[in-house]
């Protein structure tokens, strides 16, 4: 099939990108070709073209489904809708989403979705007509199912278009008590984890935190330990830029510039993300807002002086034109691919501090897995134990007292003896997620002297796992 460029200015393709931080990582390891050749390439690639029908006109659709890898079940990945979707970009996106998922512990293959259709430019009606019909295609190819592939949103998609992608599975299996696990990121109501929306820019804090929290680390980039204080700059205010600027913003960071679609803002003194966010709904973008200064090109904000640069927007952001320009001391890729080989090589040379991607923006999925735990066991996290928790720390609470001879305040009984709500699990459960990952990559990169950076660390990593995955399912003797 022809494979065709999301962007010109490309330096080669996304999917090609992938390969090669493949191919420098198994150098490390020590497996047979064949092994390593099954764990490269995608199992399945999919494309599909269907019709739609919106008034009285006829659009025929372009659509992918890429399962990157089966040494798991189910495979997982997002559905994206975009006008720039082909398929060397989903099998790209497929094949991250197997190492990542392997990289922090998550028990799935990787697939990604696409669809060739811009969200922006078209109606609710046309959209839920789209998403139902790809969803019966998948179904037609046994491409969806709880224990099959679990989509999840992407750039261009949310909880109501997983909310129509459910309700055509559970149409087509009606007897079938996890149906509701065929997708993740459901809203609330239709099962649903709260978290889940944050979930990815939430694990981008996480991940840069712990990095912060590292002496050695921060010494390493000439930084203090922790968030507070440090600059910040933004690409991207969508659901992943949005929420990891909150969480920065609200440990202490200074978001000095956010770039979007229309342009860049620019204020020293830091940004309020949520204040920026209302402007930009009220007003179709950033730009003017009352608080900073416009920059005349949206790229500039890349190349700000700031400690912590977070690409959150779409890959190839960072190529081999503008990387020397770039003066962040750690670049978060919260994106999928925002830094192409070209660009890693120049800033690595520069001493500046790569989180990859595989890692940095896990959060999504690691979330995704505990909503399709939940669904699959049939019971809000939390529900069972919350109440014997407050039971518990209530009698802790009045041991203290009586042990003291003091009462404590009210605020102090509360801050004890409240029970774990499901957010609060989530959260646990996904900061737990990207400590210890980090901590796997680091080690590595440390203990292996030739290993040159943490992306290839964080390959090194991933493939070994699913290697002995899939030495313990007999395939490889």
């Amino acid at each position: 099939m022809t494979v065709v460029n999301l962007k010109e200015q490309r330096e080669h393709s996304f999917f090609n990108d992938v390969l090669q931080y493949f191919d420098r990582a198994a150098v490390f390891l020590e497996y047979p070709q064949g092994m390593l050749d099954q764990i490269k390439y995608c199992n399945s690639v999919y494309r599909m073209r269907f019709p739609v029908k919106v008034k009285d006109k006829i659009e025929v659709i372009e659509a992918y489904r890429v399962e990157h890898s089966h040494h798991k079940l189910p495979t997982k990945g997002g559905i994206r809708f975009s006008k720039f979707v082909n398929q060397d970009e989903v099998m790209a996106l497929a094949a991250l989403m197997t190492f990542k998922c392997a990289l922090v512990d998550v028990p799935f293959g990787g697939a990604k979705g696409g669809v060739k259709v811009s969200p922006r430019r078209s109606s609710k009606e046309k959209l839920e007509k789209i998403t139902r019909r790809y969803t019966v295609e998948l179904i037609k190819k046994n491409m969806i199912g709880p224990g099959i592939d679990v989509p999840a949103p992407d750039y261009g998609t949310g909880a109501r278009e997983m909310a129509w992608m459910s309700d055509t599975y559970s149409a087509f299996h009606p007897t079938d008590l996890d149906a509701i696990a065929c997708v993740t990121g459901k809203p609330l109501g239709h099962g649903g984890i709260q978290g889940r929306t944050e979930a990815t820019g939430l694990g981008v804090f996480y991940g840069v935190k712990e990095v912060l929290n590292v002496p050695e680390d921060a010494k390493k980039m000439g930084l203090t330990t922790g968030i507070e204080g440090k600059s910040i700059v933004i690409q991207g205010l969508g659901n992943v830029g949005f929420w990891a600027a909150k969480f920065f913003h609200d440990a202490g960071a200074r978001i000095v510039a956010i770039a979007e679609l229309d342009g860049a803002i620019y204020n020293k003194d830091g940004l309020d993300p949520e204040d920026v966010f209302r402007y930009k709904r009220e007003n179709n973008g950033i730009l003017d807002y009352p608080k900073a200064k416009n920059l005349a090109n949206t790229n500039e904000a890349l190349e700000l002086e700031c400690d912590i640069l977070i690409p959150a927007a779409l890959e190839n952001q960072i190529h081999s034109k503008n990387a020397h320009k770039i003066k962040a001391k750690i670049i978060g890729e919260a994106a999928n691919g925002p830094v192409t080989p070209e660009a890693e090589k120049i800033l690595l040379e520069k001493g500046v501090y790569i989180l990859p991607d595989i890692y940095l923006n896990a959060g999504g999925v690691t979330v995704s897995y505990f909503e399709w735990l939940k669904n699959i066991s049939h019971v809000r996290f939390g529900r069972l134990g919350k109440r014997y928790e407050m039971q518990m720390n209530r009698n802790i609470t009045q041991t203290i007292e009586q042990a003291s001879g003091s009462k404590l305040t009210k605020f102090q009984k509360d801050l004890i003896e409240r029970g774990a709500e499901e957010k609060d699990l989530v959260y646990s459960g996904l900061e737990e997620t990207m400590i210890t990952a980090y901590h796997q990559m680091r080690e590595t990169f440390k203990e292996h002297k030739k290993i040159p950076d943490l992306r290839t660390s964080a390959f090194v990593v991933s493939i070994n796992k699913i290697a002995v995955s899939y030495e313990n399912l007999g395939i490889f003797p």
